[in-house]
């Protein structure tokens, strides 16, 4: 999740070079913290990167790419629900953004959410079907759901186990303690 969409940069990060500076003597303005955020996050430092981001959303907190960045770096740190937050918000802001669809989705599934996480990322692959890790997230939340739900996947996915034969269409399995029939007699033998 630390890669942004296009390899592995902010999305939106042309939005923010405009970003205000803070008053003298906090420590930084505000697009420092989040090109620092985003070298911590870079370099494999997600909560880090978190704690820098989390201050430069409360300093603007209508940066789309601030959010962006700040809920890849919560996701990485296994921070799903704060990470979710972070998506949801710029989804509410922005319903057309596929990356912040994808994401929620992700964040979601992670946070044990998965029909949440399967309409997010359904609606990601719907605005990108050419990303093939969108729909491959799409496809690993709706096994986990048919697995949780007992259901088995359509027909033509998987090759039945071996040695398992369908009942023949129209076959009712034996009650329960009941025997099977006797075969039917051979040719030329007599019934006892």
């Amino acid at each position: 999740m630390s890669e942004a969409p296009g390899g592995g940069h902010d999305s939106h990060a042309d939005e923010d070079r405009g970003l205000d500076s803070s008053p003298p003597g906090t420590g930084g303005d505000v697009y420092t913290w989040y090109r620092r955020g985003l070298d911590l996050l870079g370099r494999g430092s997600a909560a880090a990167a978190a704690q820098l981001l989390e201050r430069a959303s409360a300093a603007e907190p209508g940066s789309r790419s601030i959010l962006e960045a700040l809920g890849r770096a919560q996701f990485d740190a296994g921070r799903y629900a704060a990470a979710a937050d972070s998506f949801r918000r710029i989804v509410e802001a922005s319903p057309s953004d596929d990356y912040a669809h994808f994401g929620l989705g992700l964040a979601l599934a992670r946070g044990g959410n998965p029909a949440a996480a399967a309409e997010h990322l359904a609606l990601a692959a719907a605005m990108r079907p050419e990303l093939q890790h969108y729909t491959e997230a799409l496809r690993g939340v709706r096994a986990t759901l048919r697995a949780r739900s007992g259901a088995h996947p359509p027909p033509g996915s998987q090759p039945p186990p071996p040695g398992s034969q369908p009942p023949p269409p129209g076959s009712q399995p034996p009650p329960p303690g009941s025997q099977p029939p006797p075969p039917p007699p051979s040719a030329g033998s007599t019934p006892l």
